[in-house]
């Protein structure tokens, strides 16, 4: 269980140095959409880090998803706003993997991303103060309760243990919206910075569906 905590902790402190975009997938302005993290939060947020983005189904009150990191990519209008996501799960074995796999599954129902009030009014960062929900673009002025947006598109990034990464690499096969990583790859330092690191990322992402524009 310490091992867990540890691991749990020391996955956290990466990814709270990761940009507020995930890296590989562009500009933090792609288009008509914006990048921003959700989780974790800032470490120096003061005086208490604000609550962070979760997500759930359509009225549930008690089942919510919280990856250890999460990306939201706001679109569409003020009128009719949605989010793609880039979540990262950290997995400690083989039966944490299939638990955390099934909460991404394709299903027949609607995922909801809620953002907190107190997360949409604190700053993007402590250098950048404007608030998030400006950085948002979907949202005409401050808001007076959470953000609640469908979820358009899921990409979700795996980390495994070594062995458990080659044993799975070895005798399974992806679903279109995962992506797998070693775990030393990803709590390694500045591991946004790896080319390698940035390459798959970049394939998280709808626009990798299509043919590149020249």
């Amino acid at each position: 269980m310490r091992a867990l905590q540890s691991l749990d902790h020391l996955v956290r402190r990466r990814l709270q140095q990761w940009p507020q975009r995930p890296p590989g997938l562009g500009t933090a302005r792609s288009g008509d959409a914006y990048w921003l993290r959700g989780r974790p939060g800032d470490p120096s947020a003061d005086p208490v880090p604000p609550a962070q983005p979760f997500l759930k189904f359509p009225g549930s009150n008690r089942m919510r998803t919280l990856p250890d990191g999460l990306w939201l990519n706001f679109g569409g209008t003020c009128h009719e706003p949605f989010v793609d996501i880039f979540a990262i799960e950290a997995c400690g074995s083989l039966q944490n993997l299939l638990d955390k796999r099934s909460r991404f599954a394709p299903s027949t129902r609607s995922l909801l991303a809620v953002c907190p009030l107190t997360w949409l009014m604190a700053p993007i960062t402590p250098t950048d103060e404007t608030p998030r929900w400006r950085a948002t673009g979907v949202v005409a002025a401050a808001p007076e309760m959470p953000l609640v947006l469908p979820v358009r598109d899921i990409r979700v990034m795996y980390a495994l243990k070594q062995r458990q990464y080659r044993g799975f690499a070895e005798c399974q096969l992806p679903q279109p919206h995962e992506y797998f990583v070693p775990m030393e790859e990803l709590v390694a330092e500045h591991a946004y910075e790896n080319p390698a690191m940035q390459e798959l990322v970049s394939r998280a992402s709808a626009r990798s569906n299509f043919f590149p524009e020249g």
